[in-house]
């Protein structure tokens, strides 16, 4: 990265930050892991109950590996384009 080779006092903060986000990213997927793990333990575990234990466990992974919503593009928009 640029921001890493660059020495002013700008550059060396956005390398910083930029650090952070994939420390805090890192985290964030460690986090959902062990929420999944854990998931595979309790499903294990109750295992021999009803088919509504079993569609809950179902219905919580969906809500984990909900798709992102899409965004508005960012910038100005013409006339023609509205």
């Amino acid at each position: 990265m640029l921001s890493g080779v660059l020495k002013s006092a700008v550059a060396i903060k956005v390398h910083i930050q930029i650090i952070r986000v994939f420390a805090k990213m890192k985290e964030l997927l460690l986090t959902h892991r062990d929420i999944l793990l854990q998931l595979e333990i309790l499903e294990k575990k109750f295992e021999s109950h009803d088919q509504q234990t079993q569609l809950i466990f179902e219905h919580l992974k969906d809500l984990l590996n909900l798709p992102q919503p899409a965004r508005n593009p960012i910038g100005h928009r013409t006339k023609k384009e509205e």
